[in-house]
């Protein structure tokens, strides 16, 4: 008796297991594409986050008596070249630049490498009173800042440093988020085994941080870079209590000398505000792809 095997039909429906395998691919490496829903969500979204920025630029495109009207104006006047050029030139904008990017560089660069160093001594090593010392640093920052200005300013007039870069770029060299940020980041990104490993080859405690930690910790490094230079740049409160406009300003400094006078021209201090936010941009549009892509990276690797 012989039996004869038949080949099934083209359409047939394919075996479970097979389905399933499929379906996994397709999440795995298919494209998902978006409704007209969530256009529509992310199309708020982004005029709800751009509306402040556009309006600014529209308030200092305008007077004072058009900015005291209701319904204020909702569209650009003619006079916003004009009042980029007076703020540029009334607050020394070239110079707070270039003050600002001074301090606000040093002190991200100063911060991300501090804290990712600290931050895996935190994570990795095992040393007398580690907890304690991470519960200290965690507590620093639940003292509001305003606390820290009274001594700060003490110390900086005994250094003679008023109205000096290293007075603002000194205190923010180190940053308690940073710790723990990179703490809690390299716990997951960067397993024992591969430090188990560098042990075995002969490498020191210092060359596991340069070749080891500082690789993994690349994306965690560049959000936290990013996140220290925005938060320098726009810190107002300490800057104006020891620079000033005409000495070593920053841009927040120099933008809140717009606002002096009897009667304050908003759409100046507007104009000022706008230059003040457009490096922000500019830094953000060149690195925010490599920014994101590491945070994809980093989640990928923890």
């Amino acid at each position: 008796m012989t039996t004869t095997l038949t080949k099934p039909p083209a359409d047939a429906a394919p075996e479970p297991h097979k389905r399933r395998r499929g379906l996994k691919a397709a999440r795995a490496g298919g494209q998902h594409h978006a409704g007209p829903v969530a256009y529509l969500i992310l199309a708020v979204f982004t005029i709800v986050s751009l509306f402040p920025l556009v309006w600014t630029a529209i308030a200092a495109s305008r007077d004072n008596q058009r900015l005291a009207q209701t319904p204020p104006p909702f569209w650009f006047g003619s006079g916003l070249l004009d009042k980029l050029e007076i703020a540029w030139n009334d607050a020394n904008l070239g110079e707070a630049f270039l003050n600002t990017t001074i301090v606000a560089g040093v002190s991200a660069l100063t911060i991300v490498f501090l804290s990712t160093i600290a931050g895996f001594a935190f994570a990795k090593l095992r040393f007398r009173g580690r907890g304690a010392l991470m519960l200290i640093v965690i507590g620093t920052m639940m003292v509001p800042p305003q606390l820290q200005v009274i001594p700060l300013y003490m110390m900086v007039a005994k250094l003679d440093w008023t109205d000096q870069l290293q007075a603002v770029i000194l205190p923010s060299l180190v940053s308690a988020f940073g710790v723990f940020f990179m703490r809690q980041y390299l716990l997951q990104a960067l397993p024992d085994e591969i430090i188990e490993a560098a042990r075995v080859d002969g490498a020191s405690s210092w060359r596991v941080v340069w070749h080891v930690v500082f690789p993994t910790a690349r994306p965690a490094m560049a959000v936290l870079g990013m996140l220290m230079f925005v938060q320098t740049w726009n810190d107002f409160l300490w800057p104006f209590l020891v620079l000033t406009q005409t000495g070593n300003p920053t841009v927040q400094v120099a933008v809140a000398g717009l606002g002096r006078g009897y009667t304050p021209d908003q759409s100046l201090i507007m104009a000022g505000a706008l230059l003040g936010t457009l490096p922000l941009l500019l830094v953000f549009a060149i690195f925010g792809k490599q920014i994101v892509g590491g945070i994809m990276q980093g989640a990928v690797k923890g």
